[in-house]
């Protein structure tokens, strides 16, 4: 259990620091008063079961974890409009404290399963007191929309094991559609929907100004 924790180590300060960092991208925006592309960024470091059932179905063995395992560490990015996520890929692809090494654009060409999102994998410097390391991060970008059918998913995946009822997988992919439908029936009331959001925080400025 030690060796894991001491493995695992700097994929969780990773895992902090980018949360942080991907969190201030959101903080600059609303001090702009802009509309953030951001919605909420989480983050998790795999469990070691799910590395080991991952190491053992794609046939990676545990020597050579750190370079073909590209998700111990993940990061997910949420937005409210799919044109969000274009945004948040070229401020990642602007930034210097870290190297994209793959895009993979699930939107453009989603999964057969009907899964959509945007993933960038970077490589990222941790510091430590053996000097410095990089560990490979997957930043997951996607919609609210995109994200409940992905967790939905994920948990039928894990009880199916991957091989889903007829039934199960028809409505999973026609739930697919009909969330992407919903992010593109956003998307045309756009302008709207950030008009009353603004008003809204005006409000709630001006509420909070008239306590002070």
């Amino acid at each position: 259990m030690k060796q894991w924790d001491e493995f695992l180590a700097p994929y969780k300060q990773a895992v902090e620091e980018l949360k942080v960092k991907l969190k201030g991208m959101r903080g600059q925006f609303e001090l702009n008063s802009t509309h953030s592309p951001i919605e909420f960024v989480t983050g998790r470091v795999k469990p070691i079961a799910s590395i080991l059932d991952k190491a053992n179905q794609k046939g990676i063995p545990l020597d050579r974890l750190e370079e073909e395992m590209q998700d111990i560490a993940g990061l997910r990015m949420m937005c409210q409009f799919v044109d969000d996520i274009h945004t948040v890929v070229n401020l990642l692809r602007i930034r210097n404290d870290f190297e994209i090494v793959e895009e993979r654009d699930y939107i453009s060409h989603k999964k057969m399963s009907g899964y959509r999102s945007y993933h960038v994998v970077i490589r990222y410097p941790v510091q430590t007191i053996h000097g410095e390391k990089n560990i490979l991060v997957e930043i997951q970008i996607r919609t609210l929309a995109m994200n409940f059918w992905a967790t939905i998913e994920h948990s039928l995946n894990y009880k199916y094991k991957g091989v889903f009822p007829t039934d199960i997988k028809m409505r999973l992919q026609r739930a697919a559609e009909a969330a992407f439908r919903l992010d593109e029936e956003m998307s045309l009331i756009r302008g709207e929907i950030q008009e009353a959001q603004a008003f809204f925080t005006r409000k709630k400025e001006q509420k909070q100004e008239e306590k002070n």
